[in-house]
């Protein structure tokens, strides 16, 4: 194989990757919102999130150059569980995501 089409074929994330990119994308969600979460909230959506996300890592990976698609399935999959727990209107929350997220 040629070693740019070894770029693009790339093995699955380790756990710390993951959890990183999970609190990096609630942070910047976080941000957008323009809101006060407390501390102990975020930390339960990243666990929450990163569950999910390794329950779903196979199709994750595989589509993980399509951002909007990405944004959906946080869409279906979280934003109705995070709305709660941090108490705002989902919508908006799955507005932020989205900018924050690029999806």
């Amino acid at each position: 194989m040629k070693p740019s089409a070894q770029k693009h074929n790339s093995d699955y994330p380790s756990a710390r990757k993951i959890r990183r990119a999970c609190e990096n994308e609630l942070y910047r969600t976080v941000k957008r919102l323009g809101i006060y979460i407390a501390k102990d909230r975020i930390t339960q959506a990243e666990k929450l999130y990163f569950q999910k996300v390794i329950l779903n890592l196979q199709w994750i990976h595989e589509n993980f150059s399509n951002r909007k698609l990405l944004s959906d399935w946080w869409d279906e999959n979280l934003s109705a569980e995070i709305a709660e727990l941090w108490e705002v209107d989902r919508n908006k929350l799955c507005t932020a995501f989205r900018d924050a997220f690029g999806g």
